[in-house]
């Protein structure tokens, strides 16, 4: 059973099959065998997980596992404690309505990396960074969620899955490494285990 993670890049498809425009997971990880446990959007950064164990992929993607996806939202504006409050409580989005969620506003984190092209620059509306927690993974849902409570999403990274997170392996854009599955903490799954945490490779 391989476990790998990825830092995936703005703009890169969360696919290995060709993309006409864009580039894809197998410019930067050359492993056989592996496919991503869920997905990112191209406009969105951060962890994804690759694996080659069907049970595995399964109990990372499928919301019903509920393993916590954590991320960080450059929003537009400054929310403020009713739009923290909507976002805690869950989120009516017309074709669902979010769970409750783990909110709070951070400061720009020191180990973030620069996006390339940066997010569009407006002097007279300032950004603020969001961290949220979720457990669905619904298509787009942060982007959802926070336009919903009146603070586009400008720039998205999910920076953890489980216990497992992305400063802590210290992978920048287009870096991955192989890692032990038990750093997600899903307890029913001691029997995948592989060795530790192996130096971060780029193609």
């Amino acid at each position: 059973m391989t476990l790998i993670a990825l830092n995936k890049p703005f703009q890169m498809m969360s696919q290995f099959s060709a993309h006409p425009s864009r580039a894809t997971l197998a410019d930067c990880v050359d492993v056989p065998g592996v496919y991503p446990a869920g997905r990112l959007d191209a406009d969105s950064e951060g962890l994804l997980l690759l694996t080659d164990d069907g049970a595995l992929q399964t109990r990372i993607a499928d919301p019903k596992h509920k393993l916590a996806k954590t991320y960080l939202a450059q929003v537009e504006g400054m929310p403020d404690d009713a739009a923290l409050a909507r976002l805690r409580a869950g989120v009516d989005l017309g074709d669902f309505r979010t769970l409750p969620a783990t909110v709070r506003v951070v400061d720009t984190p020191a180990w973030l990396w620069d996006r390339d092209p940066p997010i569009r620059y407006r002097a007279a509306i300032p950004t603020t960074w969001v961290e949220l927690q979720i457990r669905e993974g619904k298509n787009r849902q942060v982007r959802r969620m926070t336009a919903a409570v009146g603070f586009p999403t400008l720039r998205l990274i999910r920076v953890a899955i489980g216990n497992l997170s992305l400063p802590d392996l210290g992978l920048m854009p287009g870096q991955w490494c192989e890692t032990d599955v038990r750093t997600l903490g899903l307890p029913t799954m001691a029997s995948h285990v592989r060795g530790a945490i192996q130096v971060p490779r780029r193609r």
